[in-house]
C-alpha cells in the first residue's frame, strides 16, 4: 500500500512559542513518545488525536496533515 501522511506539528509547535513535545502531549492526551513518533511520520495518529492536534493549534486539520497518496514509506 503506497501513501504517506505528512505533517506540520515541529514547525507549529515552533510557532507556538516553542510548546515541547511533552506540552503537546499533556494537552491532547497522548504521551511525549507517542507526540515524537508522529511528528516524525512513524506513526498516523487516530482521527480523534489529529483534531486535538489541530485544535491546539487553532488551525483547521488540513493544516497539520497532508496525504501524499503517490509516496512510498
Amino acid at each position: 500500500m503506497s501513501g504517506v501522511i505528512r505533517n506540520k506539528i515541529r514547525t507549529l509547535r515552533f510557532m507556538q512559542g516553542e510548546m515541547s513535545q511533552a506540552e503537546l502531549g499533556l494537552r491532547i492526551g497522548l504521551t511525549r513518545q507517542t507526540v515524537a513518533t508522529i511528528e516524525v511520520g512513524k506513526y498516523a495518529p487516530s482521527l480523534e488525536a489529529a483534531f486535538r492536534i489541530a485544535d491546539v493549534f487553532g488551525v483547521p486539520l488540513a493544516e497539520v496533515f497532508e496525504w501524499d497518496a503517490n509516496a512510498q514509506e
